[in-house]
């Protein structure tokens, strides 16, 4: 318990008071929307792992759509929701490439 935070000082004047109420709003919503990224992006590796096409290529679509979202609100930078959407679409492709040839 040595590496416990320090107490943080309550803001004397009222604007920094309204500031550190939104702050609590805003830090849970940014942490339930990276959480909500992060599980649609490991459902699809998931389903790509497991060999199932048509699950992953469905759960793709909606990670899609999170993952704008996140971007869109500032959580993660455009161009690394870009960058995820990009290696995961190649994954799902890849997944269809082998079936394909077979």
């Amino acid at each position: 318990m040595a590496s416990a935070k320090p107490k943080k000082k309550n803001p004397r004047l009222a604007s920094g008071r309204k500031r550190a109420r939104q702050d609590v709003k805003l830090n849970a919503a940014n942490t339930s929307l990276r959480s909500k990224y992060r599980t649609a992006v490991k459902n699809v590796e998931k389903a790509v792992a497991a060999g199932d096409k048509a699950k992953a290529t469905d759960l793709f679509a909606k990670a899609q759509s999170i993952v704008d979202i996140v971007a869109d609100k500032g959580i993660f930078h455009k161009n690394k929701a870009a960058r995820d959407k990009s290696r995961l679409s190649a994954k799902v492709k890849a997944l269809a490439a082998p079936q394909a040839a077979a």
